[in-house]
């Protein structure tokens, strides 16, 4: 067994201004839960949804989060802050070692567009590895309706996706069920952490890469904590979901391959990415 203990801190936040609070959530766990090896965020957790907040990477609010986890000797995903470079803003997630080191940073390939308007849509996918743990892969919210991200992280060798994300809509219901799909799927653990409060609606999922639901929150702040069992990634990709199918390897052996969406004239015919009228 190669244990790994999250905490996913699911926070009644405002829509913005919850550093302070944030940080005593985050202490808090850790008296509570002195065994934590990573705390995760949820998207925008600290400076909420309004492109202002955004800042030049490395920036003040990442440093004194990296001096946190230092402090504590955490693993730290920041959920996400905006990052501005130039005339550009990005949602950036940030990585943070045990030592207060910023190891990678993510920034969302797939901005809520045509809704999070102004934000600009990052190119890479984002991979890390945990010294004698496994390696963890990085998406944020909108991604995940994308499987071709995920799919990307796992083949880069992800057996733990964390995916912080900030949704109030009435797609939150879909959204937890694409958790527990991508985690079959893609023979992984997922931890998808949502926030509470005047942000978001809650319901963050953990799922298992047997496509199995470990915790599925409330509505109300939660702070949920976990022990994830990397080798039961490894012993599901081996033998399959349930011991049935092994999804991962008939992927690797089909020699399939697939048309890009630029080429697909049913998406073309769809017409501009924009907000729906009220008579369209």
């Amino acid at each position: 067994m190669k244990p790994f203990a999250i905490a996913g801190l699911q926070l009644d936040l405002k829509p913005s201004g919850n550093f302070d609070l944030v940080v005593k959530k985050i202490r808090t766990t850790l008296v509570r839960y002195p065994w934590v090896q990573m705390v995760v965020l949820s998207e925008l957790a600290i400076c909420g949804a309004g492109t202002g907040s955004a800042e030049p990477m490395p920036s003040a609010t990442e440093d004194k989060l990296a001096a946190l986890a230092a402090d504590l000797g955490i693993w730290l995903v920041t959920g996400s802050l905006y990052e501005k470079v130039g005339d550009k803003v990005y949602n950036t997630a940030s990585v943070i070692n045990p030592s207060g080191d910023v190891v990678t940073r993510y920034r969302k390939m797939y901005p809520f567009l045509p809704y999070e308007a102004g934000v600009t849509a990052g190119s890479d996918i984002c991979v890390f590895d945990i010294p004698g743990v496994g390696r963890f892969g990085l998406s944020i919210c909108y991604d995940m309706w994308f499987p071709e991200t995920s799919r990307a992280l796992v083949l880069e060798g992800a057996e733990v996706i964390i995916h912080p994300t900030l949704t109030n809509t009435a797609d939150r219901d879909v959204e937890c069920t694409m958790v527990r799909a991508t985690a079959a799927q893609q023979q992984c653990y997922m931890i998808d952490i949502n926030g509470a409060g005047e942000q978001a609606y809650g319901r963050s999922v953990i799922a298992g890469p047997d496509g199995e639901v470990i915790h599925a929150a409330s509505t109300e702040e939660e702070i949920i904590v976990v022990e994830l069992d990397l080798d039961r990634v490894t012993r599901s990709r081996e033998r399959g979901v349930l011991g049935l199918g092994q999804p991962l390897k008939s992927f690797r052996d089909a020699g399939h391959s697939f048309k890009g969406p630029e080429s697909s004239d049913s998406l073309k015919a769809l017409g501009p990415l924009k907000v729906p009228s009220r008579h369209g």
